[in-house]
């Protein structure tokens, strides 16, 4: 396994005899890996003949600058987490991926607008523009994401095909803890209490009758709510525990 922190370099590999005829599978993800992270690890890994793994934590995205410095950065950690499933690492710095100071960027203009985007003003500009950053880099035959992240998944599966991208995005489904919430860094954040008040996020979203009763039971139970919404046979949602911001999303 080789981490590239410089594009030139990753460029030069990606033309070289290591990738000629062979499927690629791609993992973007922004570090602080977890059991949920190397579950699409195992995915790629399974299903290609050589496995990619970007660890990039994207500053577009973050519409708080506090929460991107909150932000773990853990890459010796990642690192030996995705032994024996990973060929090479993309880790540039941001002035790699950004040449151009982020002028230059994808806006969707519905679904980028309710829910996650409501709350957090330009963070799908920031994830659709990396994505497909490192999309062109990567050049993968299939690129995993988890389902936990939904209205993401739905955002680059929609600009996957309105921009042409060759390749498959393939949905994972959401890893879980035992007591049923989703693996997230987040919830390293978090203190022992209130871990064990998290757990209750997930089993009312998947419990209660309508999207508003389960709004109503989460503030309740003394969740900070930032949304409840039903699409498509999913309800997503978001919330705030101890000041740390969790998502997740349940089929119905």
């Amino acid at each position: 396994m080789k981490v590239y922190h410089s594009l030139t370099e990753w460029r030069q590999a990606r033309a070289g005899q290591d990738f000629a005829g062979r499927t690629v599978g791609f993992v973007p993800t922004m570090g602080a890996l977890h059991a949920g992270h190397r579950a699409l690890l195992e995915r790629a890994r399974a299903e290609n003949d050589r496995v990619v793994l970007s660890i990039f934590v994207n500053p577009t995205q973050f519409n708080d600058p506090a929460d991107l410095a909150r932000y773990p950065r853990t890459l010796a950690a990642d690192v030996a987490l995705a032994g024996g499933l990973v060929d090479d690492v993309l880790a540039p710095p941001a002035a790699e991926l950004y040449p151009d100071d982020y002028r230059y960027r994808v806006t969707e203009g519905e679904l980028s607008r309710r829910w996650e985007g409501a709350h957090r003003p330009g963070h799908f500009d920031g994830v659709l523009t990396v994505v497909l950053k490192l999309l062109n880099l990567v050049r993968p035959d299939r690129s995993y994401f988890g389902e936990k992240d939904w209205q993401q998944l739905q955002l680059v599966r929609g600009m996957a095909e309105a921009l042409f991208l060759p390749g498959e995005i393939v949905a994972c489904p959401t890893v879980r803890a035992a007591d049923g919430l989703a693996l997230s860094s987040r919830n390293a954040r978090l203190s022992p209490a209130g871990r064990i008040h998290a757990a209750a996020f997930p089993e009312i979203l998947r419990e209660s009758p309508a999207a508003d009763r389960a709004a109503e039971h989460l503030r309740a139970e003394g969740f900070e709510v930032d949304y409840v919404a039903d699409d498509a046979g999913v309800r997503l949602g978001a919330v705030r525990v101890e000041g740390v911001r969790l998502i997740d999303n349940v089929r119905l």
